[in-house]
């Protein structure tokens, strides 16, 4: 399964590695492996850290807090402190070693500095006052992004899962109903 990063920030792309939560899940981090492939590739993330079944089940742990706190900001309710904790503690937890060189910016950590780092990115953008989060307008769709737009006008997660999907829907409606109309007397 691809792993889609339209999100605005590595928290919210993590907790969007399950679509369709309402309707029928789909977990795209179904076992460590998945999760050491999303690590290498989400940007800003140690290079390719490995995953035993223990920081897996920490990995899916944080990945639903996030998706809890970011619905909770969502919804303008108060945040859940289950999911608080579990954020707070993850972020806690040791940092990737960056380093310039020539190349550029050379990041590297295991899997625990890769998951704080998350996990931090996530509370820096939960806490910020000015973040517009919002949830994908596509009806099966539950990823929750980070609207930078002008005006804050986007609705979909993004344009090529979510919405292609609604704009071809859209132009399949009015062309049956053009040509429904056409078919009446």
């Amino acid at each position: 399964m691809d792993f889609a990063f339209v999100s605005g920030n590595p928290a919210l792309d993590l907790a969007g590695t399950v679509r369709s939560r309402r309707d029928e899940p789909v977990d795209a981090l179904a076992a460590p492996a998945d999760l050491e492939r999303w690590v290498a590739a989400c940007e800003g993330l140690p290079g390719r850290p490995t995953a035993d079944f223990a920081t897996f089940e920490s990995a899916l742990s944080l990945r639903e807090a996030l998706y809890r706190l970011a619905l909770d900001r969502v919804l303008d309710r108060p945040f859940d402190p289950g999911g608080l904790e579990i954020v707070n503690e993850a972020a806690a937890g040791p940092v990737p070693t960056i380093k310039l060189s020539d190349a550029g910016l050379e990041m590297s950590g295991d899997l625990n500095a890769a998951l704080s780092q998350v996990a931090r990115s996530g509370i820096a953008m939960l806490a910020d006052p000015h973040a517009c989060l919002k949830e994908c307008g596509r009806a099966r769709c539950t990823r929750i992004y980070l609207d930078r737009s002008r005006g804050a006008r986007r609705t979909w997660c993004g344009m090529d899962e979510c919405g292609n999907r609604v704009k071809a829907a859209a132009y399949r409606a009015r062309r049956r109903a053009s040509a429904e109309g056409a078919l009446r007397p």
